[in-house]
């Protein structure tokens, strides 16, 4: 990923929130995420190359990734939507990266304010 990407952008996780989640939590805990997020850290610093972090209360999974329309609450249940304002049909993980990616780039770009976590 390092070798590849001049900026890489990643959302913030509480992964001690998540733990707390039952059928969740051995899932979670076995991917080990706070150590893929130092080891990023420390290959990009290495290799030059930009880590940026969105703010976990950056509404990724519920803003429209086409027209910008941000959801109401959305259960974690609700795995594809469509935009009422746009109509476009939303895999919930596949907008969210959508988002979270356009996000980073506007931090890179323009220091645009979205809750950027500088890594």
């Amino acid at each position: 990923m390092i070798s590849e990407n001049q900026v890489i952008v990643l959302e913030t996780l509480a992964v001690k929130n998540m733990l707390r989640h039952r059928s969740l939590a051995k899932s979670i805990s076995d991917a080990s995420w706070s150590e893929f997020v130092r080891q990023l850290e420390y290959k990009a610093q290495w290799a030059g190359r930009t880590l940026i972090g969105i703010d976990r209360w950056y509404p990724s999974s519920k803003r429209c990734s086409v027209c910008g329309h941000t959801q109401g609450s959305m259960p974690l249940s609700t795995r594809a939507w469509t935009c009422p304002q746009c109509g476009t049909q939303h895999d919930r993980d596949v907008n969210a990266a959508r988002n979270i990616l356009a996000a980073g780039l506007a931090v890179s770009a323009h220091g645009e304010a979205v809750s950027p976590v500088l890594l």
